[in-house]
């Protein structure tokens, strides 16, 4: 052991070494930084008790670090991530969920190799809530295979919980990932707020998951890229203009780039801020590379892979839980119910269609951050308030045929209804991204798909859920977010 810590020590260095070219680094340095690498695996892999056949893909793994080593430090431009994976494995962690089916299908398609980890606890809190998907969603393992039997791809599947340590770390040592995409947690911050014990899993499940992502790569797969799904909750709405991940300050005459400042709204989004501090820490401790992507609401249903055959199609999730205020809307106008904005309507969020999400996943793994880095992109392409989305799904339905109609509901959730919001998005957009509008999508992507299947709407669960501040009778009530 002590030898493998040596050569683990002597590929970091090298690893450190790589990453100076952005500093004017030579290229034989350079070399002699990939033979250091190549080098230190090896002997790493001699001193391990392995078994014969995990210690050949290590050592594969270990050749095809150096010879990427250049590429690795300067990142993939944009017209190479058009071209496909490249054989790259990719481990998709909740990849049964709704991005990230979407995400798995996209890459294999894209000639990425894909193994999905999911404990399938999405499908268990629908039996659990009394909730359903719109669109009726096959089984993983149905999915899985439908996708190999149209297109020749095999996407592997590893059944089971990353907060179980030892599940999830032979997963890793199994298929040894380039690039880790993590989606596997607890996303619904009204779930989150239903009662003391779902605020407590939630917590427990996203930090502990996330913090297990983090030592997997640190002891198995230390040139592994994460690409976290964070979300834009996370900074709350603040009176000044949300940067992508940090702010350049000047205080007492001293000057420092920082994280930016967090106001989450609950326990959910409050999970996601303590990622992204965990995910920071770990990535200058242990000089490995995070990307966290701060994801807005994301829509629609249809991509290029999940319209390929009705067993690959993607959830519609609607309901009071699980749902989102957009899709909660197309799915009233199309049951001719009024669409129920909370209160005065004038939260804003950032929005993308799920054709933006995917190729956005692609474009980050392609452009991998550097190590001891995390950096962090705002993943959005549109900014909307709650009476603007009412606006265009009533101006859209009334092409359709449909005649939908507006009215105010008592507000459920803890939020300011009228304030300041404006956030910057550029990074991916940079990176070759072209934005599907909502203006141009909304029937396409969900309307046409809410009229498909309304009869499958329970219209018990198109009404709030989860009242935020609900409290023991004879306690005084909470001050006013407003």
């Amino acid at each position: 052991m002590a030898a493998a810590t040596r050569a683990f020590s002597s590929a970091t260095l090298a690893f450190k070494a790589s990453k100076a070219t952005k500093d004017g680094a030579s290229a034989p340095r350079m070399a002699v930084a990939s033979k250091k690498a190549s080098l230190g695996m090896k002997a790493a892999l001699g001193g391990a008790k392995v078994g014969a056949q995990q210690k050949a893909q290590r050592v594969q793994k270990a050749s095809k670090t150096v010879s990427m080593a250049a590429t690795v430090s300067n990142g993939i431009d944009a017209e190479t991530a058009k071209t496909g994976g490249g054989g790259q494995r990719v481990m998709i962690i909740g990849g049964d969920g709704y991005c990230g089916w979407a995400t798995a299908l996209h890459l294999s398609n894209k000639g990425y190799e894909v193994a999905i980890v999911d404990s399938l606890i999405r499908r268990h809190m629908d039996a659990q809530c009394g909730t359903q998907t719109l669109t009726p969603i096959a089984s993983i393992h149905d999915r899985v295979a439908k996708w190999k039997e149209i297109t020749g791809k095999e996407i592997a599947l590893h059944i089971g919980d990353i907060c179980d340590y030892e599940f999830f770390s032979e997963a890793v040592k199994g298929f040894m990932p380039d690039a880790m995409v993590h989606f596997g947690e607890q996303r619904s911050a009204p779930y989150s707020m239903l009662n003391r014990s779902k605020g407590v899993f939630t917590q427990t499940n996203n930090v502990m998951g996330t913090i297990n992502t983090l030592y997997a790569i640190k002891d198995y797969a230390p040139e592994c890229h994460l690409v976290k799904l964070g979300t834009m909750g996370e900074y709350g709405t603040p009176n000044i203009d949300i940067e992508e991940g940090y702010i350049t300050i000047t205080h007492n005459g001293r000057t420092d780039t920082l994280p930016y400042p967090k106001q989450a709204s609950s326990w959910y989004h409050l999970s996601k801020v303590h990622d992204s501090h965990n995910m920071h820490f770990a990535s200058r401790c242990w000089n490995i590379r995070t990307t966290d992507l701060n994801q807005g609401v994301v829509y629609g249903v249809k991509t290029e892979e999940t319209t390929m055959d009705p067993m690959l199609i993607n959830r519609l999730d609607y309901d009071g839980i699980f749902g989102t205020a957009l899709n909660r809307f197309v799915i009233q106008a199309a049951v001719d119910h009024p669409l129920t904005v909370y209160g005065k309507g004038g939260q804003t969020r950032g929005f993308l269609d799920i054709r933006d999400t995917v190729r956005c996943l692609e474009l980050a793994i392609a452009n991998p951050a550097d190590f001891g880095e995390m950096r962090v992109f705002n993943q959005f392409t549109e900014q909307f308030s709650v009476n603007q989305l009412a606006e265009l799904i009533t101006t859209q339905g009334k092409l359709i045929g449909l005649d939908p109609k507006t009215i105010s509901v008592p507000n459920p959730r803890w939020e300011k209804e009228e304030h300041y919001y404006n956030a910057k998005n550029t990074s991916l957009l940079k990176l070759g991204l072209e934005p599907h509008l909502l203006s141009d999508a909304l029937v396409d992507s969900l309307m046409n798909f809410a009229m498909e299947y309304k009869d499958r709407v329970d219209y018990k669960q198109i009404l709030p859920a989860v009242d935020w501040q609900k409290r023991v009778e004879g306690a005084k009530a909470p001050v006013s977010a407003q």
